[in-house]
């Protein structure tokens, strides 16, 4: 097992530690885009554009306003910026209530032809323009707020919707931008009655008719208030709500508490959405002057043009300037991920009405051929999900040329007459023939297939029995060029590379209520919008490509990147199994155990008070009790973080048990439940996870729906979760988990002799640092010592500094500062390292692995201090996490074979961090540790020869807790 540090260490995985150690690096601002967009339009006199009659009112009043916004803010010094969407796809509500958002009017018929013109105008401003199918954009506000949060910086919503009020507090507040006032706790009480926390609660009882969300019929917002301020929060107030002296009030809470309890479900935004953009991505970067000329040009927004740049649509003050790049690679502008050397010089011509929409076997065995005689062939599969594990597939796309392609529809159906309206336009291949079709010419050796984001495509033709190969995947291609500059999407590359703008897919299912599935889509659109992407994919595919061998990166393409598609496939496919009898009695247990926690609490307070308002803990914790050490917020409100309780509880017990109170919420709400919800259907009670490779800097795999990387283990509690994943009868779960890896990357990239011998000869690392550094005995010494050089070890190469490690020890600062100069002085290669690292990114912009992987570091030339000091710190450890997944990824690839050749059934389930989990029959669970021990620990040879042994601890178990 890997040693690791407490969940709030610097240990921690890539994207749970904090952005500083001294202070919030990143201060988010985040647009509410909706009400931006209906402001505008309700606020301004329609305006069409002069040239073709287009509606544009709205999107000039928004340009204004986020034009504004940028100029204005810059007080704020905000780092980090991105306007929200709402997506028009139906969310999580519209399953747990088909009422929800049932009344709300359809929107103007004159602003619909403008929502995929805010998007574009958002971007042309070189703001990300975030949405996200299946979530409503409170929630993505939700989730990132949180993150930045959690995270130790500051979020700034700009907004005065008051379902967002409920996140304001430490670390999060509003911004009204129409009356330029910050919304913080004292404005939400004002509102509401009622502090943030318990908005929700308020909510839950008044309803909201807008919304459609029922409420408690008769109960407005000064009754609610009122209700849950005497009995603390819902469900006290439901629990006692025969307490009630008012006859219909009490009946009303009676009789409709599982409503009020619907209702809660609703307006409750959900922290655990998943981000679309890392944070990182979200940097305020300087909008590229002409592609924001071209913009307000073609909406002939000329006075606007002028006031944006004096007549040349220069962009707003430059937040961030980036270094020079090597020479060899592609020189960068300040503009937000846009490469200065482009592929094109102007826009590529599509032609859509040149795409032929297949539907008989005849001509489809002719494209078969004429791409089996071309040799190369770009496709695409349109499906009714965005699960490739459960998606059902509508069709396929084919393009041998640019801008010759077809689409072959194989699953598209009617739907109310709402998309298809005669017979005909039904006709189609069956689906079994089409597949027969297809495969030879997707399985042939000789013709190169290529795709973006291929591990989709193949994951969806799997499940009919093709198995696709050779893949080149254009996604992975610009993920290796230019990772950490701009995203990889299919739509962000086309109008980055192509100057296209791809059909967005909202203009042919439609949006809002009246939005429909692809397999609902009329034919003549659907091919449009299909064989586009395989026309795109293929033109980018032989922009792309040459540069993978002009710039030396062939290698980190070919071996870490496109092996790796079928890999994740087969595992996604696969699932892992999880016993939800087991998923459910644990979250009946930690109910019990929060309300066991909670009748303690109130026994030491001597009162009941509400263990999830954080003003209710701080004013018991400093108010009453008069604990010492606390620590007030830029809104006036006690601090109770985990930091702050922590502390106190090494004297007192009531802040170890409201810790503990927390933890079980947070396991029960984010995981017991949420497991729950996301087993696929088909009785196998498996969970099917999506596994990103283009979405760190580091080459890090993410998971998400669900995310799987993050189930906890650190504590008993978290530990019971993971017992809950078990294998399927006759077989075992078995984790191979790589041992302190990074820390032996370390020892072999910085060349440390003191820590390559302590690993050549398989000391206790951590005592051999202490032993280093207090000149103490290894023999006998005090896990105390230990611990304090286990900190340091794991924090050193993440640049923590003496602030960091005195919060982290509980020390005073004056001392960590004294352990780090003892390290430095003990092991002066490992500053030597550092130092030269920092030295490398600041003349050149970027760092690399020792497997040859480029990892871009644009905030090097931040102009914040805070910036560069983050930027130097991901600098240094970015070759030793970048290491550590390049070696995880070289040991996945070769794993499927290494299991074959041993003749094993064994199959890899999981990916997380630095371990791997498989299923394995009984019989094979020795000879599959066997084999996994091998490919793992050799997994960098023979590109590279470290100078340490990688070493793998691997078990069986029923489930994956005793496996760890």
């Amino acid at each position: 097992m890997t040693d690791t540090l407490a969940p709030d260490s610097a240990a921690l995985p890539e994207a749970d530690r904090p952005l500083t150690q001294d202070g919030p690096a990143v201060r988010l601002f985040l647009v509410d885009g909706s009400a931006y967009l209906f402001r505008a339009y309700h606020a301004l006199p329609p305006l069409t554009r002069k040239s073709d009659g287009l509606p544009v009112g709205a999107v000039q009043g928004f340009c204004n306003m986020l034009w504004k916004l940028m100029r204005d803010m810059q007080g704020d010094a905000p780092t980090h910026l991105a306007v929200i969407w709402d997506h028009s796809e139906k969310t999580f509500r519209n399953n747990l209530y088909d009422k929800y958002k049932a009344h709300r009017p359809p929107p103007p018929e004159d602003l619909i032809p403008q929502f995929p013109l805010v998007r574009e105008a958002t971007r042309a401003f070189g703001v990300p323009a975030i949405e996200l199918p299946g979530y409503e954009a409170d929630d993505l506000i939700a989730a990132y707020a949180c993150k930045v949060r959690d995270m130790g910086g500051e979020a700034v919503i700009v907004s005065s919707d008051k379902d967002l009020m409920q996140l304001v507090g430490e670390g999060v507040s509003m911004f009204d931008p129409m009356k330029g006032v910050r919304i913080d706790r004292e404005q939400v009480f004002e509102k509401f009655g009622v502090y943030p926390e318990r908005v929700v609660d308020v909510q839950s009882l008044c309803g909201d008719s807008v919304d459609n969300v029922p409420g408690a019929p008769g109960i407005g917002i000064k009754t609610a208030a009122q209700l849950i301020n005497e009995y603390g929060d819902l469900d006290t107030l439901l629990a006692r709500a025969s307490e009630i002296k008012q006859p219909k009030r009490r009946e009303t809470l009676i009789e409709y508490a599982d409503q009020i309890r619907l209702s809660r479900a609703l307006v409750k935004l959900d922290c655990d959405t998943p981000l679309p953009e890392p944070v990182d991505d979200l940097v305020v970067r300087e909008p590229d002057k002409q592609v924001l000329a071209d913009f307000l040009e073609t909406m002939e927004f000329r006075s606007l043009a002028r006031r944006v740049g004096d007549g040349n649509a220069a962009a707003a003050p430059r937040t961030l300037d980036r270094p020079p790049a090597q020479p060899t690679a592609p020189v960068l502008s300040v503009s937000y991920g846009r490469p200065a050397e482009r592929a094109a010089t102007q826009a590529v011509t599509i032609d859509h009405a040149a795409y032929v929409c297949v539907r008989d076997l005849e001509t489809l065995n002719a494209w078969v051929a004429k791409a089996t005689a071309k040799g190369v062939v770009a496709f695409d599969t349109e499906t009714d999900a965005l699960s490739s594990a459960t998606a059902g597939l509508c069709g396929v796309s084919l393009a041998i040329a640019p801008g010759e392609a077809c689409y072959i529809p194989v699953g598209h159906c009617e739907k109310d007459g709402l998309a298809l309206e005669a017979a005909a336009d039904l006709v189609q291949i069956p689906l079994e023939e089409a597949i027969a079709a297809l495969k030879p010419l997707l399985e042939d050796p000789a013709v190169l297939k290529v795709a973006q984001n291929a591990k989709y495509d193949i994951a969806v033709l799997a499940r009919h029995g093709i198995e696709v190969g050779p893949i080149e995947d254009t996604m992975l291609i610009s993920y290796v060029l230019e990772a950490g500059l701009h995203g990889h999407g299919m739509d962000e590359l086309s109008e980055l590379w192509l100057g296209h703008k791809p059909i967005p897919f909202k203009q042919v299912a439609g949006s809002g209520k009246g939005q429909i599935s692809f397999k609902h889509v009329a034919l003549d659109q659907a091919t449009a919008y299909a064989a586009e992407d395989a026309d795109v994919t293929l033109r980018l595919y032989e922009v792309l490509k040459p540069r993978l061998a002009r710039e030396g990166l062939l290698t980190v393409y070919e071996t870490l990147e496109r092996p790796l598609p079928a890999v994740l496939a087969a595992m996604e496919n696969e699932g892992v199994r999880v016993d939800p009898e087991t998923l459910r009695r644990l979250s009946n247990e930690f109910s019990m155990r929060m309300a066991q926690f909670e009748a303690r609490a109130q026994e030491l307070v001597g009162r009941p008070f509400n263990l999830g308002s954080p003003k209710q803990i701080g004013d018991v914790l400093f108010g009453e009790m008069q604990m010492k050490g606390g620590k007030k917020t830029a809104t006036g409100q006690w601090s109770t973080d985990s930091d702050v309780l922590e502390t106190l509880a090494n004297d007192h017990e009531l802040p170890r048990v409201l810790l503990d109170w927390r933890q079980l919420s947070k396991l029960k709400g984010t995981y017991t439940e949420n497991l729950i919800a996301a087993i696929a259907p088909g009785g196998a009670n498996r969970i099917h996870t999506s596994y990103a490779l283009a979405s760190t800097t580091t080459g890090r795999l993410s998971s998400s729906d669900p995310n799987l990387q993050n189930i906890p283990i650190r504590t008993e509690e978290g530990r019971k979760i993971r017992k809950a994943f078990v294998a399927a009868p006759g077989k075992v779960l078995i984790s191979a988990d790589y041992s302190q890896i990074e820390l032996r990357l370390l020892a072999h990239i910085g060349d440390i002799p003191q820590l390559k011998k302590a690993f050549q000869e398989g000391l206790d690392i951590h005592a051999m640092t202490a032993s280093e550094m207090f000149n103490t005995p290894i023999e006998g010494m005090s896990s105390e010592v230990r611990r304090r050089a286990k900190a340091i070890n794991f924090g050193i190469v993440y640049g923590i500094s003496a602030f960091g490690l005195a919060n982290q020890l509980s020390i005073p600062q004056g001392e960590a500062g004294a352990y780090i100069k003892t390290y430095f002085e003990r092991f002066p290669g490992i500053q030597a390292y550092m130092e030269a690292t920092k030295a490398f990114v600041r003349e050149h912009g970027y760092v690399t692995t020792i497997f040859g992987r480029k990892i871009n570091i644009p905030d090097i030339g931040g102009k914040s201090v805070a910036h560069r000091q983050f930027a130097e710190r991901a600098a240094i450890n970015a070759p030793i996490q970048g290491a550590a997944a390049d070696v995880m990824r070289r040991a996945m690839v070769r794993m499927p074979g290494a299991l074959k050749a041993a003749g094993l059934s064994s199959k890899m389930l999981l990916q997380v961090h630095d371990e791997l989990v498989f299923e394995a029959p009984e019989a094979e669970a020795e000879a599959t540790i066997k084999v996994a021990r091998e490919i793992m620990q050799g997994a960098a040879e023979p590109a590279v020869a470290i100078s340490v042994p990688l070493t793998v601890e691997a078990r069986a178990a029923a489930n994956w807790d005793e496996a760890h």
